[in-house]
């Protein structure tokens, strides 16, 4: 797969999460700004809300607003010109949440900070179903002598339901459904491997391991390359940005295809697709602080909201 990458904007703080819009807009998130931002295409780049912590994902909802995983803070570090996260939970650390952002005033509510009085400490990416409910991750923390394990979420945008569907995972980050609707994805950073379940029911997924998490490795990548976030093209194809090896991994639905689309960063973290065709694809690459655009040679899935 060959693609010639364009810039778009750059001098961004940490830009993750992006979300095309209908009018030609792309929303992202700015980790190291605890911000969420826009870009128009023309270029200029405007403040949308500032909720603070570490903004991580975010997706349109059914209504219109947008929703975002808060991590609660990183820490970041200057490595060879590029921008890098700590990996230690940071000192002014608030809190994972899962925030609702109003996207023509700014107003921004804290929907969830907890699950079953067990606290949501590194939220990551969410992706809304059919049904207008949202799948999200919990990356967890690390800190000094401990981690945490991370799970998958099944949570209405209102607020009023949130439920464990998945637990324990190591360092769970990307998340899509399948054009279908009846496959949830995972991608695990520090692991490299996408993982999948069947949907069963509204937050509810079949175990064809019996061990675990109970799920399926559809792909593992060789060496050390770690995987951020994804989104899932028509064709049902895994895009995975990658890290280390800085670019999009793509996995097919039956994990029998693996390519790679170079990007130039090692901090490659985010992508989805947006043009009226959704063949472009708009990718994050967090080191350099930059967004980039690339032709995709299928249209992206496109979104339930």
């Amino acid at each position: 797969m060959t693609t010639e990458p364009t810039l778009i904007a750059s001098g961004l703080g940490f830009p993750e999460g992006p979300v095309w819009m209908p009018d030609g807009t792309l929303l992202f998130v700015e980790l190291q700004n605890k911000r969420v931002s826009r870009l128009h295409p023309d270029g200029r780049l405007e403040v949308v809300a500032t909720p603070g912590g570490s903004p991580n994902g975010l997706a349109i909802g059914p209504d219109g607003a947008a929703y975002v995983c808060n991590s609660g803070g990183w820490e970041f570090h200057e490595l060879m010109g590029l921008t890098i996260t700590g990996m230690l939970q940071p000192s002014d650390y608030s809190g994972g949440r899962i925030e609702r952002i109003d996207l023509e005033t700014g107003d921004v509510t804290v929907l969830f900070t907890e699950c079953d009085g067990n606290p949501l400490m590194g939220p990551n990416d969410l992706v809304f179903d059919a049904d207008g409910m949202m799948w999200f991750t919990d990356h967890g923390k690390i800190r000094a002598r401990e981690r945490d394990h991370g799970g998958v979420y099944y949570a209405s945008p209102d607020g009023s339901s949130i439920k464990e569907v998945i637990y324990p995972l190591e360092s769970p980050n990307g998340i899509g459904i399948s054009p279908e609707g009846d496959t949830v994805y995972v991608a695990e950073t520090h692991t490299g491997r996408v993982l999948s379940w069947p949907i069963e029911g509204p937050g509810a997924v079949g175990r064809p391991n019996p061990i675990g998490h109970g799920g399926t490795v559809l792909a593992g990548l060789a060496g050390h390359q770690l995987l951020d976030s994804l989104a899932i093209d028509s064709a049902g194809n895994v895009v995975v940005a990658t890290i280390i090896n800085g670019g999009l991994t793509v996995v097919s639905p039956d994990g029998a295809s693996i390519e790679h689309v170079a990007l130039p960063d090692l901090l490659v973290t985010n992508v989805c697709f947006g043009g009226d065709d959704l063949r472009t694809a708009y990718v994050t690459c967090s080191g350099t602080g930059t967004i980039y655009s690339l032709p995709w040679p299928r249209p992206g899935l496109r979104l339930n909201f």
